[in-house]
């Protein structure tokens, strides 16, 4: 008994040893196939990152387009609100020396009738271009065109384009005028009526080409041409406020937008 079962411990012992190397050869490929495995998968996440660091890339030059674009539509907004704030000055100092011209006004005919007898007929020899308003005209004509401006400033835009052109109907030969019809013509603006209001800005370039509101009016003209997909023209225009008024605010908006049709294209 004892020497049978030393016999089959024998027969184990070599079939034991032969298959020893195998198993050791199984785990070599399987740890080099699973390092293979860890290899690819490096690759794979390593590609991932590569991929993504692409994308942050791209997506912070986007970013910083945008915030360009947010910072010159910034400074092109503060700009307009500075030209209207100084127009608004403007017209209030007007507003406040029209009574004084009127006192001025009042009191011409005593100054005029204690002149000389010889100055009468130079006088009589140069008539006026339109007849003159008395004081009380001078004081509706203002209070008409202060009460259509306020209609403006508070974005009444109906109101406003109707209260300039009842002024421009009553009061055609008023100082203040052409800057009713520039007004009349932002009031359609701002109501995108384009077409009118390029009439009314046309209609101040003619008739009053050397007025204070020419230059924004042309601008403004060039805007309203380019809302109309009349780019030649409105092009056109915008230039031509640059030549023509080459110092002036309005001349820096129309670069401002030239620049910005150039780039688009």
């Amino acid at each position: 008994m004892a020497g049978a079962l030393a016999s089959a411990m024998l027969f184990v012992a070599p079939v034991h040893a032969q298959s020893s190397p195998m198993s050791l050869a199984d785990r070599v490929a399987r740890l080099e196939q699973q390092q293979q495995n860890q290899d690819q998968s490096k690759l794979n996440q390593l590609n991932q990152l590569q991929q993504m660091q692409s994308t942050m890339q791209q997506m912070q030059g986007q970013i910083e387009e945008l915030q360009h674009q947010v910072q010159q539509l910034q400074e092109q907004n503060k700009a307009q609100y500075t030209d209207l704030d100084s127009r608004v000055g403007r017209l209030e100092k007007q507003a406040s020396a029209a009574p004084a011209a009127s006192a001025s006004t009042a009191q011409a005919p005593a100054a005029s009738a204690s002149a000389p007898a010889s100055a009468a007929p130079a006088a009589a020899s140069a008539p006026p271009s339109a007849p003159a308003e008395s004081p009380a005209q001078k004081s509706a004509a203002l209070n008409a065109y202060n009460a259509a401006f306020k209609s403006l400033r508070a974005g009444d835009y109906v109101a406003s384009s109707r209260g300039f052109r009842e002024f421009i109907q009553k009061y055609p030969n008023d100082t203040l005028t052409p800057n009713a019809f520039y007004w009349l013509g932002e009031s359609y603006y701002a109501t995108t009526n384009y077409q009118v209001a390029v009439e009314a800005f046309k209609h101040l370039l003619n008739q009053y080409p050397q007025s204070d509101k020419a230059a924004d009016a042309t601008l403004k003209l060039g805007y309203s041409q380019l809302e109309m997909k009349q780019t030649d023209a409105g092009i056109a225009t915008l230039k031509s406020v640059v030549s023509k008024y080459p110092n002036s605010n309005a001349a820096k908006l129309a670069q401002e937008r030239l620049r910005r049709l150039s780039s688009a294209r």
